[in-house]
């Protein structure tokens, strides 16, 4: 199973942007985490971040064609991007969202998100964990519906 972690803007800057809601650890800490995990699992797994929209439409487009799903933090875009929505929607493989805080007791505009509806789930507000159980959830979708 190959699985791509897409993360957003701002994400590169973990360990630095808020670490009293992100906590210290980087955007390598973050990878190498997932990475460790996904290979006790017989997961393989890639990443992408960029703080382009664009950027992350095209890689879901092309994830298509490589990846049996996609776990995404689309970061801030998770809130107005119907661009990144109608990527999510026009992929044939399936997608979960993860944020490492809870976006739900974060300021008022965070509560909203309109890229889940192209998700099959999402977790909010456990850390690095979330992408353990995003993973686990979305493995789980891909050996049942294959």
């Amino acid at each position: 199973m190959k699985i791509l972690v897409v993360n957003g803007p701002n994400l590169n800057m973990l360990g630095k942007r808020e670490p009293d809601v992100y906590g210290k650890e980087t955007l390598n800490d973050l990878c190498d985490f997932v990475k460790k995990d996904a290979e006790s699992k017989g997961i393989d797994v890639s990443f992408f971040q960029s703080n382009f929209e664009g950027a992350l439409i095209d890689k879901i487009q092309v994830a298509d064609e490589y990846y049996d799903g996609i776990i995404i933090n689309p970061a801030a875009y998770t809130h107005y991007s119907y661009a990144i929505l109608d990527a999510l929607k026009s992929i044939s493989i399936p997608s979960f969202e993860v944020h490492i805080s809870d976006i739900s007791k974060r300021e008022s505009f965070r509560h909203l998100s309109v890229t889940k509806e192209g998700c099959i789930g999402q977790i909010s507000g456990f850390g690095f964990n979330g992408y353990i159980m995003a993973l686990d959830k979305l493995s789980d979708y891909i050996n049942e519906h294959v």
